[in-house]
């Protein structure tokens, strides 16, 4: 949980291409409900994991603040000084752009299928016969390892290969931040998903759960966690940008997408496929 907490508070500064942090401050909830030991050995844990990933990350955490809540939680914010000609260039999309998705999607449905199968019998009743326990417990895995990974790559490499916008994949869903994205852009240009790339497993559980109205994964608004980043590429960068990614991280991007002319919005094609991921 620390490690997640840290990657998702590093993503906003790789959504712009900054890859070095100054500094990060560490926002920390104790659990008031647990016996003290057991919240002792949580809270060590997590502070834990959260700085060892700010250390990855070249950073520090310098401060923050402790308060007491039902259930733990960990965030933070992170800070960096730079020059304007630090940042990759946010607001350049082109028509003919590719964009490239660096995580799959679907966190948030696998992280609640593990949280039915182990503690809350009656919701997963629901999906019962739909997936197998094996199968849940493989892809909470696959998440949470995602959730991990710090995007610091990905922000490297869409600077070497001349990105034009970028964003993370975070509450909003991919085309929730597809669309905030596209209404800065400085063209008239649109954003089309041609396919969807998610964990294994978990849009047939989207797609069953309320007729997917409950996760709306295939739909593109589920929330993600420490997402990766949506990048618009020039098509001829593209390949060298997904396999040097590969070759660094051992994990596949995705073409997911393309920057259309348009008026600054964001949709899925009618027909957009859906990719089981593993």
């Amino acid at each position: 949980m620390g490690k997640i907490g840290a990657a998702n508070v590093l993503s906003d500064l790789y959504a712009a291409g900054i890859v070095d942090c100054t500094n990060v401050l560490m926002i920390l909830a104790a659990s008031s409900d647990m016996p003290l030991e057991e919240r002792r050995i949580v809270l060590e844990r997590m502070i834990k994991g959260f700085s060892d990933q700010v250390e990855i990350a070249g950073s520090q955490v310098t401060g923050g603040q402790t308060i007491f809540n039902p259930w733990p939680m960990i965030g933070g914010t992170a800070m960096s000084v730079v020059s304007r000609d630090d940042l990759c260039p946010l607001y350049e999309a082109q028509v003919g752009d590719v964009l490239v998705l660096t995580k799959p999607l679907g966190t948030q449905v696998a992280v609640n299928l593990h949280q039915w199968l182990v503690s809350k019998p009656d919701l997963w009743k629901q999906v019962e016969g739909v997936i197998e326990e094996d199968q849940v417990l493989w892809a909470y895995d696959v998440a949470a390892e995602s959730m991990q990974r710090l995007n610091r790559t990905a922000a490297i490499l869409m600077k070497k290969y001349s990105a034009h916008a970028a964003t993370d994949v975070t509450g909003f869903g991919i085309l929730g931040h597809a669309n905030n994205l596209a209404r800065q852009q400085r063209r008239e240009v649109s954003f089309v998903f041609d396919c969807l790339p998610c964990i294994k497993g978990m849009a047939k559980v989207d797609l069953h759960v309320r007729q997917g109205s409950r996760f709306q994964l295939c739909r593109g608004l589920s929330a993600e966690t420490s997402g990766g980043l949506l990048i618009a590429l020039p098509s001829n960068n593209v390949e060298a940008f997904l396999d040097e990614i590969y070759k660094e991280e051992g994990w596949k991007s995705f073409i997911v997408g393309r920057v259309i002319d348009g008026n600054r919005s964001a949709s899925l094609k009618e027909s957009v496929e859906i990719w089981d991921v593993e």
